[in-house]
């Protein structure tokens, strides 16, 4: 079994996180970020993997640290009793 985030569970973290921070779309998101929002939805989907640029506003955004936000989109495997909840 993978010990990575699979793009459900990115998605359903996005959601959860959002919410938790009162962002209310990916647009808010993208202008939040200044990443548009097709570069975000695929991020999440892990369609594609961010740029090292992009790891910067995406974590201050959802106020995350980098690593967990690695996590998150799948390009690195969960620590021992990684949660997110």
């Amino acid at each position: 079994m993978s010990n990575r985030y699979t793009a459900i569970e990115s998605n359903e973290w996005l959601r959860e996180t959002m919410l938790k921070l009162s962002i209310k779309s990916l647009d808010e998101l993208s202008s939040i970020t200044k990443i548009d929002r097709g570069s975000l939805s695929r991020y999440f989907n892990q369609e594609r993997r961010p740029s090292i640029d992009a790891i910067d506003p995406l974590c201050a955004a959802l106020e995350v640290t980098s690593d967990e936000m690695l996590v998150v989109l799948g390009a690195k495997d969960r620590k021992q009793g990684f949660s997110n909840k």
